[in-house]
């Protein structure tokens, strides 16, 4: 492993720290080194606030600051270069006189895109790109996804019985994950932007689509209601959270407008249409509202239809293996590449990429 290698794993170890806080905004970490010795850390810690470039340098403690001027800076993502809610960080670099900059990848955001590498080595900074790029892109694929395909990363999970059963044929709710499964499932829900579930799912289950089992950070709900007839005592109405509710009939949401700006107390209607595939119009309303990701989780019929018309990026399967259902509804079927298999006591966890 070189010494850049070394360096940018520490960038992007920092950066997940700001996972669920800096969304739409990309994790981001930076890490400032004099003669291989770090002087400086830092990570983007919540949206709207200094970048990792800012908070990298002004850790630098008071002895130290007379060797920023012969260091290098690493950073995950390229410098921004343009003035959003905070100055631009290449302008701050330029300010310090940094020599050299490694950069771990080239950010797609149309405003930065290159502009942030093309002013630093005006400057005169040397910048070296491409260094472990492909884990630097990993990190953000939701950001990545969501400003080069135009859509939001989507993450489908569902569980199932050990024959493949999704729910039991009567009305009575299935448990089939364990409590420890349970826990990593709403650490999975303080990843996405979003969460949504199909009519059926909100009124049989009553879900209540929080994260009360990881942290604070809680997704925007989304739920299917087409003729609008859920009743208002579900838990997806209890005004804890935003909550968009796609139908045919009502629409209270400005195209454009930004999804997490809703209050937390404001139920938003999405009108689609019935002219046109729903799972079409849900990805592009998720575009339209800057909502960079989605955690699909259920039912079974809205789970395939994901599948069947290729929107999602990732497959988690959660499988009961001491859970037999004789007569149930049938798991979506879904193919693609297993990245890898993990157990969680009776609960057996499957990872595919598309």
């Amino acid at each position: 492993m070189t010494q850049h290698d070394k360096y940018m794993l520490r960038c992007i170890e920092l950066a997940r720290l700001g996972a669920g806080h800096v969304a739409p905004n990309p994790m981001v970490g930076s890490v400032l080194v004099h003669n291989d010795r770090i002087i400086g850390e830092g990570y983007h810690q919540l949206y709207g606030q200094a970048h990792a470039e800012v908070n990298c340098i002004n850790s630098v403690a008071r002895e130290d600051v007379h060797l920023i001027n012969g260091s290098t800076l690493y950073v995950s993502l390229e410098p921004c270069a343009h003035y959003g809610k905070t100055p631009p960080c290449a302008d701050l670099i330029i300010r310090n006189n940094i020599p050299v900059v490694v950069v771990g990848c080239r950010d797609p955001f149309n405003e930065v895109n290159g502009k942030g590498i093309e002013k630093l080595e005006k400057a005169g900074i040397q910048v070296i790109t491409g260094v472990k790029e492909k884990a630097c892109l990993d990190l953000n694929k939701r950001f990545f996804t969501f400003h080069t395909q135009h859509r939001p990363y989507i993450v489908l999970k569902w569980a199932q019985s050990m024959n493949g059963k999704i729910a039991s044929e009567s009305a009575e709710r299935l448990l089939i994950s364990n409590d420890y499964s349970n826990r990593k499932v709403h650490k999975w829900r303080s990843e996405e932007a979003a969460i949504l579930v199909g009519t059926n799912t909100a009124l049989l289950d009553n879900p209540s689509l929080n994260n009360r089992f990881w942290n604070d950070v809680q997704p925007i709900r989304m739920v299917i209601d087409m003729d609008l007839r859920l009743p208002e005592s579900l838990n997806i109405y209890n005004k804890k959270q935003h909550t968009i509710i796609f139908n045919l009939h009502m629409h209270s949401l400005e195209v454009n407008s930004k999804a997490n700006s809703l209050q937390n107390d404001e139920v938003a209607y999405y009108r689609v249409s019935n002219d046109s595939s729903l799972v079409h119009q849900i990805v592009t309303a998720c575009y339209q509202l800057n909502i960079q990701s989605i955690l699909v989780e259920g039912g079974a019929k809205l789970l395939q239809s994901f599948i069947d018309e290729g929107y999602w990026d990732e497959t988690r399967i959660i499988t009961n293996e001491h859970l037999f259902v004789e007569t149930g509804l049938p798991a979506p079927a879904v193919t693609g590449h297993h990245v890898f298999t993990e157990q969680v006591f009776n609960d057996r966890i499957d990872y595919f990429r598309k």
